[in-house]
């Protein structure tokens, strides 16, 4: 059974490397963190169901502190009904993408941004797994004009400062025929969002 003092953070999957690494550095030795699988990021529909099972399983086992770690991602504001109903918070904005950016950063590149694909640290050690293989790159790489020709440039949204995950981020601006451009964000409004949901310190 959870302890009183636990924070359980049911987060997506592509966040479990960040917030392991936060809730170190910030000292949240209660925070405990479920993933879900990242896979869901493709199918935002079925975010929503997912999250809810994981919040009545959570309170099963005891815990009745629980945070979110998922932004709207594209469910259309279908998973705040489901934390309306369930009492429960999440990390704010649309998608990890402005959580990492920061949300005075995403409304001034807002337009330049338009025609972004991003990626982050998980997507750069994902890609393979993620896009190339899944979508027949390995073995038919024209094909990636059909499937992502509608965007003009590739954002590496680097959390992290790692020479292997931007020669990823290079390559794959490289195969599918985009710019290229970096920006080290970190964690963004990840960790304030985790102090404030866990109490940590300064809070």
């Amino acid at each position: 059974m959870a302890a009183p003092d636990q924070v359980l953070v049911i987060a997506c999957g592509m966040l479990a490397r960040e917030i392991l690494a936060i809730r170190d550095k910030l000292g949240l030795a209660h925070l405990v963190l479920k993933c879900l699988p990242a896979e869901l990021h493709f199918h935002p529909d079925r975010i929503p169901a997912a999250v809810e099972a994981a919040i009545l399983s959570a309170r099963d086992l005891g815990f009745r502190q629980i945070f979110v770690g998922y932004a709207d991602c594209g469910t259309g504001g279908l998973l705040d009904k489901v934390l309306e109903r369930q009492g429960v918070a999440r990390l704010e904005g649309p998608h990890c993408f402005a959580l990492y950016q920061g949300a005075a950063a995403v409304a001034a590149l807002e337009e330049a941004d338009v025609t972004a694909f991003y990626m982050t640290d998980f997507l750069c050690r994902q890609f393979e797994a993620f896009f190339v293989r899944p979508l027949g790159l390995d073995r038919h790489p024209e094909l990636a004009r059909d499937f992502f020709g509608h965007y003009a440039k590739l954002v590496y949204l680097a959390q992290t400062e790692d020479a292997a995950l931007e020669k990823v981020a290079r390559a794959a601006a490289a195969l599918l025929g985009l710019s290229y451009e970096k920006r080290l964000t970190g964690y963004g409004d990840l960790a304030p969002a985790l102090r404030r949901a866990t109490g940590g310190p300064g809070e």
